[in-house]
């Protein structure tokens, strides 16, 4: 029992660990998959606590693993650890049952699971939990009370910091399709299924049904056709990239003359006009304006009505081109409102936060005079 409490003590702490930490990098990413939850359960209250409570559930299950494998705090840690994984488990039943949420957002963009997959998980989990609780007397402290404290106030601070770095300056690690060095042409093929025909055909003379494959010779003369049917006999690979479409405001679709230039250009992604971060936007005219300057192309991507669209103009005073996109596309662009993303032929060179929003002078630095 000893050994099999420590391989469980070992496989729940590790995997809380990597949850926590894949999560709090993308903790904006993280907060949208909060806010789909809380519209499925009509908690619309609590959408804007979504963003906070992202960082303190990626905290929380990152400091539960560690102290799960510290073996401090056993008590409070098993009872925490069973109470998270109880209701997790309800709501990714909930949403595979009732196939109200496609995806949990366990992982974050690192690995998808589907509904099923992840109650899969949480039912293995919440199984491994309950081991650990029989066995809770075979946990003991890995170090002592003093450098179990300092240990563990170290961790609370990586892990408080980490969140909040990744939501102010982008995610550390990029596991999103648009990712810098990914090609979104590229990302918006996939692979389609590969099918085999099946013809049922009826004999003339017997009135047998037979099905086949391939159409008989002069088959038309012995048999009658009844229907056919498709088998999938290898499955296809879904694009990453799908619904990418660039509208410009008076209509008309833009997307392969932006998305496919084979120069260098820019893309200004605000999903929300109405919650962007207005104060950048001196850096921003300075910037479209030496591009423009330059005949490098600089455009705005926005999800928002034409109406609020001509209000902001007016109010951040921006001489550029508007198109609309899709919102939910523009928020897995890039995790800013707005931010920055330089493509050369349709890949992703670099991508900023509007915290970091770059000068025109540096860029041209470091890449236009390669």
């Amino acid at each position: 029992m000893k050994a099999l409490t420590n391989i469980c003590r070992i496989l729940v702490g590790a995997l809380f660990i990597f949850s926590g930490f894949i999560k709090a990098n993308d903790t904006l990413g993280f907060s949208y998959k909060l806010v789909e939850y809380f519209e499925v359960f009509h908690m619309d209250f609590m959408v804007p606590a979504a963003l906070p409570l992202a960082i303190f559930i990626c905290i929380f299950e990152i400091i539960l693993g560690f102290t799960l494998l510290m073996g401090a705090r056993t008590k409070l840690t098993l009872w925490l650890l069973l109470l998270m994984i109880i209701f997790f488990t309800f709501l990714t039943f909930y949403s595979a049952y009732f196939d109200v949420v496609k995806e949990c957002g366990c992982f974050g963009d690192f690995l998808h699971l589907t509904p099923w997959q992840s109650f899969t998980k949480d039912l293995v989990l919440l199984i491994l939990i309950i081991i650990l609780f029989i066995g809770r007397d075979y946990i003991q402290p890995v170090f002592s009370p003093r450098v179990e404290n300092a240990l563990l106030i170290i961790i609370l601070a990586a892990t408080t910091a980490f969140p909040l770095y990744t939501y102010n300056y982008l995610p550390v690690i990029d596991f999103r399709a648009y990712a810098i060095g990914k090609n979104i042409p590229e990302q918006t093929k996939g692979v389609p299924d590969e099918v085999k025909f099946y013809y049922r055909l009826k004999d003339k003379r017997t009135g047998e049904i037979k099905e086949v494959d391939k159409w008989p010779e002069n088959w038309d003369q012995i048999y009658d056709y009844v229907d056919n049917r498709t088998e999938v006999t290898k499955k296809g690979i879904d694009p990453k990239i799908k619904d990418f479409t660039i509208t410009a405001l008076e209509g008309g679709d833009y997307t392969q003359d932006i998305i496919e230039n084979p120069n260098y250009n820019f893309l200004l992604v605000a999903y929300d006009l109405e919650k962007a971060n207005k104060d950048v936007f001196g850096k921003i005219n300075d910037f479209a304006a030496l591009c423009k300057s330059d005949s490098v192309t600089f455009v705005m991507l926005t999800a928002s009505t034409p109406d609020v669209i001509a209000k902001f103009k007016q109010e951040t005073k921006t001489d550029f081109t508007y198109y609309t996109t899709d919102g939910t596309v523009l928020k897995t662009m890039i995790r800013s409102n707005p931010g920055l993303m330089m493509l050369k032929g349709g890949t992703v060179i670099d991508m900023w936060h509007y915290h970091s929003f770059p000068s025109y002078s540096d860029v041209k630095e470091k890449y236009f005079k390669k």
